[in-house]
């Protein structure tokens, strides 16, 4: 399969899409600047290889692009170790490097949810109290405004602010 069909294939039918009854742990990725969040539920199994992501599902209030992108990374997190989870958190985010960040946020939004759900599960084992841990994304969904350079003389240009 080719990897546009992949991604269209995770747009119409998106997988992991849900919740999972009485998860081991929650986590939560948000953009402050629009509101929008992912949550990402787990399942762990603890075994002689460490802490297995048994199961994994995810709900968003964002754009398609956030749920293509929890789909991707649940279906990848799904049945491996912590360990590789961070990999592939770590991998994911270092590909948003260099990425305009208006395009880096959705993926960003849905790491960062995984890498709260996981930290949460550590920290429940030390209080089980603790709920679900919100991390928010450092990249802004909101493009910035490009000049027009054939705008007429007298025109504002749109200001920036440091």
């Amino acid at each position: 399969m080719e990897l546009d069909e992949e991604l269209i294939e995770h747009m119409r039918d998106p997988k992991n899409y849900g919740e999972i009854e009485n998860p081991d742990a929650i986590g939560i990725g948000v953009n402050p600047e629009n509101g929008e969040k992912v949550v990402i539920y787990l399942k762990v199994k603890e075994d002689n290889e460490g802490k297995i992501i048994e199961d994994i599902k995810f709900q968003a209030i964002a754009c398609m692009t956030t749920v293509v992108a929890g789909s991707v990374m649940t279906k990848e997190a799904k049945g491996i170790s912590f360990e590789k989870a961070e990999e592939l958190i770590a991998v994911t985010l270092g590909m948003l490097e260099g990425v305009p960040p208006e395009q880096a946020a959705c993926t960003e939004m849905v790491a960062l949810a995984l890498e709260a759900a996981m930290d949460t599960y550590q920290k429940k084992k030390e209080d089980p109290s603790i709920p679900a841990l919100i991390y928010k994304i450092s990249n802004s969904c909101i493009a910035e405004p490009e000049a027009n350079n054939n705008m007429s003389e007298g025109a504002s240009q749109p200001s920036k602010s440091l």
